[in-house]
């Protein structure tokens, strides 16, 4: 297991109720500067996809990309690794629904709101107006999702919703396919159309 790897683990560990020296020593070895604080893997797969197609290796640079669970998981994972705890420059993305967790979570961490970006849905929706459905649709089909593609269609749930809600839908109706599709998705990206917060978390760091 890589280093930032180790240490991601660790955390996960001590915010989950474990010893937090590991993490401390990893921490001060390695060294670790930063923390990025997503929702969810498919957020994860997406930052590191876009920093690798930028010629980034964040962990490297000290950048530790970390799945939280959960966006009511921030303030703990603020506490232990920002001011209060390892003293680690925070960042990451939040959906604007989840953005209150995210306010009070870092106000009671003492940390800097203005290093999260917030997407207007998530960062699939995000992903998807960027690259726009029909180019979403064909990136599916090359996959080899198409045919479960076309029968999700065809279910009476998804007649009211309009094409770019159903393949968000789609996304995360199989375990591992958001966060598979947050790979392809962005390497899928034009450099010069990246959503405007994964472009300014990876900006900032």
């Amino acid at each position: 297991m890589a280093d930032m790897e180790l240490f991601r683990e660790t955390v996960i560990a001590w915010a989950a109720g474990g010893p937090g020296e590991p993490a401390r020593e990893l921490a001060a070895r390695l060294p670790v500067r930063a923390a990025v604080l997503l929702e969810g893997p498919s957020d994860s797969a997406a930052v590191n996809a876009l920093a690798a197609s930028r010629g980034r290796n964040l962990a490297a640079e000290g950048i530790c990309v970390l799945p939280m669970g959960g966006a009511m998981s921030v303030g703990r994972f603020a506490r232990l690794l920002g001011p209060p705890g390892l003293g680690l420059r925070l960042t990451g993305l939040c959906d604007e629904a989840e953005r209150p967790y995210y306010t009070r979570g870092l106000e009671r961490a003492d940390a800097a709101q203005e290093e999260f970006f917030v997407c207007a849905a998530d960062l699939e929706d995000e992903l998807i107006r960027a690259l726009g459905v029909t180019r979403v649709e064909e990136l599916i089909q090359v996959e080899g999702d198409g045919r479960a593609f076309r029968t999700f269609l065809h279910q009476p749930a998804q007649r009211s919703r309009t094409p770019q809600q159903r393949v968000r839908r789609f996304l995360g109706t199989k375990k591992g396919r958001k966060i598979h599709y947050g790979r392809v998705l962005v390497e899928a990206l034009d450099p010069g159309h990246v959503p405007a917060p994964l472009d300014g978390l990876l900006a900032g760091l």
